[in-house]
């Protein structure tokens, strides 16, 4: 589908899922910076609550009924919008309806997951199909996976061309999450066989990138950087790998690694503890529901709590008899962050100069540079440490 007829659209932008917390947090956002002629609106299964988001924000856009039980309704917003944003999670059981919908109407569509299982299995069944009709499907707009996807890609222009590049990335931050955070966690730790066989199924469909190599290294417990560096096993490194395989500017064979950055090696046992504990609880469906009553959905951290929170990602790439350090800094990053790289997402493919993608590709792949400069002017820091010869 052609941009000329993507233009003819009534909305720039619909943002799906404006009732839920992070979703208000991202009209909110999207009233007070987008352009005052882009042309978009909120979509939802709740009039009233709709009204009441549309009121708070104090925008003058368009209501319209979304329900990911009505696949009529979404077939609508889709064909309706050049861009559809969605926060309507846990997206393994709520968000492949809008996608399918979003790849057979050739319509861009932008998504918070950090469900690794549901981003494999929509590569699978909708990719090829959104190649065809010009789709760009860019799932993990959020706090999972920007500021890794990004900062990897910010960390590698500073490094020669055409090399062999290794990367370590390292992320702290602190916050606190909301019911739907809580809810898609718990979700994901119980879907272990699922996630694995989605995996699989993904890694047999996905052509290899060809003359190049790119490889996530999953490492060990380490000193880096003055931290315990703990092995993150998030959807992160698997969208910073596919950005590496989608672009030829990673080099001829790329690695990368993920980490948590911990001070003290007591809280990495904890740490391990706590999410065996949490693991093992999943499984067992009175417990797992126990888990999911302890934070509703809906609930989130207040408005002080999240001033308190913030994020600081590092990375240390070598290739070429360079090295590298980098860091990628915000503020909260669940929500106040996140609903600000998703709205500077939709803002950068409906106004920004943008390479020619489609079919399911990342923040990288597809804004890249222009997604950057957006978000530096928006607050968050991307900058050089150090850099230096060896």
């Amino acid at each position: 589908m052609t941009d000329d007829v993507k233009k003819d659209r009534r909305y720039d932008v619909v943002i799906f899922g404006a009732t839920g917390f992070t979703g208000a947090l991202t009209a909110e956002y999207f009233a007070e910076h987008a352009p005052a002629d882009l042309r978009w609106a909120l979509a939802g299964r709740n009039q009233a609550k709709l009204e009441a988001v549309r009121k708070k924000v104090g925008a003058d856009v368009d209501l319209l009924h979304a329900d990911v039980e009505d696949p009529a309704s979404l077939k609508a917003v889709a064909e309706s919008s050049r861009i559809v944003v969605t926060t309507v999670g846990p997206y393994v059981r709520y968000g492949e309806p809008l996608v399918a919908a979003c790849a057979l109407a050739g319509t861009d569509y932008l998504d918070l997951t950090g469900e690794s299982e549901f981003v494999d299995r929509m590569y699978v069944a909708y990719h090829a199909k959104a190649v065809e009709t010009g789709a760009r499907l860019i799932h993990c707009c959020g706090f999972d996976s920007i500021p890794y996807d990004l900062g990897v890609q910010f960390t590698v222009e500073q490094l020669p061309k055409n090399v062999p590049i290794h990367v370590d990335g390292m992320i702290r931050a602190g916050g606190k999450p909301s019911g739907g955070t809580f809810e898609t966690a718990i979700t994901a730790l119980s879907r272990g066989k699922q996630h694995l066989d989605a995996h699989r199924a993904r890694r047999r469909a996905q052509p290899r990138p060809e003359g190049r190599s790119v490889k996530l290294v999953t490492g060990k417990i380490r000193r880096l950087q003055g931290f315990w560096a703990v092995p993150l096993p998030t959807v992160d490194p698997q969208v910073v790998a596919y950005s590496a395989a989608l672009l030829d500017d990673y080099g001829p064979d790329f690695r990368y690694s993920h980490y948590a950055a911990v001070k003290r090696l007591p809280m990495v046992a904890g740490g391990i503890a706590g999410l065996g504990l949490l693991v093992v609880a999943a499984q067992v469906p009175p417990a797992r529901k126990a888990l999911l009553n302890r934070i509703k959905a809906g609930d989130g951290p207040s408005v002080e709590r999240r001033a308190k929170s913030w994020f600081k990602a590092r990375f240390i790439g070598s290739g070429g008899g360079k090295r590298v350090i980098t860091e990628v800094a915000g503020g909260d990053p669940g929500y106040d962050e996140t609903a600000k790289m998703l709205s500077e997402c939709a803002l950068s493919l409906a106004l920004d100069d943008l390479p020619k993608t489609a079919g399911q590709v990342t923040t990288a792949a597809a804004m890249g540079p222009a997604l950057r400069k957006r978000l530096v002017d928006a607050g968050i820091t991307f900058r050089t440490i150090a850099t230096e010869d060896y």
